[in-house]
């Protein structure tokens, strides 16, 4: 099964389902990562949270940020 027919398939679910699944893959991706990239990647988001609260960035929605970078990739 490719990655397209997955992803296809998982996005066919309900809702419930789908969050279900959501659920599980994190709690497996958690369990594998190191604390300490953790720990930074938490660092790194509370910094930019910040960033936004205080009007020093702004933000944009996420399939602009999409865009961009696919673009960028390109």
């Amino acid at each position: 099964m490719s990655i397209d027919q997955l992803m296809q398939d998982a996005l066919s679910l309900p809702n419930d389902l789908r969050l279900q699944l959501v659920e599980q893959l994190l709690l497996r991706l958690e369990s594998d990562v190191d604390e300490a990239v953790q720990s930074e990647w938490l660092a790194v988001a509370q910094r930019r949270r910040d960033e936004i609260r205080q009007g020093l960035v702004q933000p944009i929605p996420g399939d602009e940020a999409l865009a961009q970078v696919r673009q960028l990739l390109d």
